[in-house]
């Protein structure tokens, strides 16, 4: 038996840590996470532009039924309502958009192919990779009511004028022979991810910055179906419109960015 003052001794074997060995395993898993969190955020992001290269081809068969339903046209139209509100994001019939409806809630370009093509895999119009918070499903649930857009930058007619429908279809909408660019091209770019800057000044209108991938990269569908991952190196892929201004030239601008995909 133990006298009163006696101190219990720990059984053979079992010690407690010590407050530096405690310290030691703390830096240990400090530095440990330091190390995994990078490689996880990287993979993550591999991922997202994964999933991302899995939509655009899932809209490339889309649109390629859309054209084999349609005299090998792919979505085009409709006509640009008269331009009464600056929210108005389709003021040409024609002009690359990532519009799905207008303000009336009629579907325009690549909303076309919601009702019958991806009626069931509707969320493949929105790209994983977004930087900013969006919620695909409020999206969706405005197209026949309200102005909607999707992630990605779609060729349509290519036109760049302001308040103009074209006289004829262009003859780019041909998904067999898309034929050639302003700068003598081929054209092959369809659809690219949005990298879209924009002033805070402009929010009011819904005008907001919209960008995938970091700005790294730009996962691009072309006319033939396949995907592609490019670099946007030097910004080519970005539209960079903070000065307002610029917001006049926005059409032309996003034209330029697929044309530089056709390369």
């Amino acid at each position: 038996m133990l006298a009163p003052n006696a101190t219990k001794r720990p059984p053979p074997g079992c010690r407690a840590f010590t407050l530096i060995e405690l310290l030691v395993v703390i830096a240990v898993l400090a530095v440990l996470a330091a190390l995994l969190l990078p490689a996880l955020a990287t993979a993550r992001d591999s991922g997202r532009r994964a999933a991302c290269i899995s939509n655009l081809r899932q809209l490339g068969i889309a649109i390629h039924g859309y054209a084999l339903d349609n005299s090998g046209k792919i979505p085009y139209g409709p006509d640009a309502p008269p331009f009464s509100h600056p929210a108005e994001f389709y003021p040409s019939t024609g002009s690359p958009t990532s519009l799905l409806s207008l303000r009336s809630g009629a579907p325009v370009a690549l909303g076309l192919l919601l009702e019958r093509y991806l009626a069931k895999t509707p969320r493949v119009l929105f790209c994983p990779g977004v930087d900013q918070v969006v919620d695909a499903r409020a999206e969706l649930e405005k197209v026949g009511t309200n102005q909607a857009q999707c992630s990605y930058y779609y060729r349509h007619g290519g036109v760049t004028q302001l308040f103009y429908t074209p006289a004829v279809e262009p003859t780019s909408i041909l998904l067999e022979n898309p034929g050639y660019n302003r700068n003598g091209k081929p054209i092959h770019a369809l659809a690219i991810d949005s990298q879209f800057l924009a002033s805070p000044a402009v929010a009011t209108y819904n005008i907001k910055s919209r960008t995938h991938h970091k700005q790294k990269v730009s996962n691009v569908l072309y006319f033939e179906g396949q995907v592609s991952t490019l670099a946007n190196r030097d910004h080519r892929f970005t539209l960079n419109l903070q000065n307002n201004a610029d917001l006049y030239d926005a059409f032309n601008q996003i034209l330029k960015v697929l044309e530089s995909a056709d390369e």
